[in-house]
């Protein structure tokens, strides 16, 4: 029941959603700093990738990727806009998975007990 491919999915999209909140985080909190390139956690094509061919999704790791954005005069290309938005979509996404999660324990709770 722990180990089915959606339980898999789930956890691993949890994952990257926490590790994606993390980057966007650091992203605002260096939003002045001279030099700064913003980072960006990519996990969703890899995950769609290791489900559409069977594989495990378990094995997927976010990758953290450094944006190519344009950058302003003092090197730094953290947007405050796209950052919020980032921000503000991670969180509904986190929800939903956790949800989804919760859901799934929630069945299995209520299998053990009998109910």
């Amino acid at each position: 029941m722990f180990d089915d491919r959606a339980s898999a999915s789930l956890r691993v999209a949890v994952s990257g959603l926490a590790a994606r909140q993390q980057a966007i985080a650091n992203n605002i909190a260096n939003i002045e700093t001279p030099g700064y390139r913003a980072r960006k956690v990519k996990f969703e094509e890899a995950l769609q990738s290791a489900v559409a061919h069977g594989a495990s999704p378990a094995r997927v790791t976010p990758s953290v990727l450094t944006s190519l954005e344009p950058t302003r005069l003092n090197g730094n290309n953290v947007n405050l806009d796209q950052e919020t938005l980032s921000h503000i979509d991670t969180s509904m996404r986190y929800s939903l998975a956790i949800r989804a999660l919760d859901g799934k324990y929630s069945s299995l709770r209520e299998a053990i007990k009998g109910a």
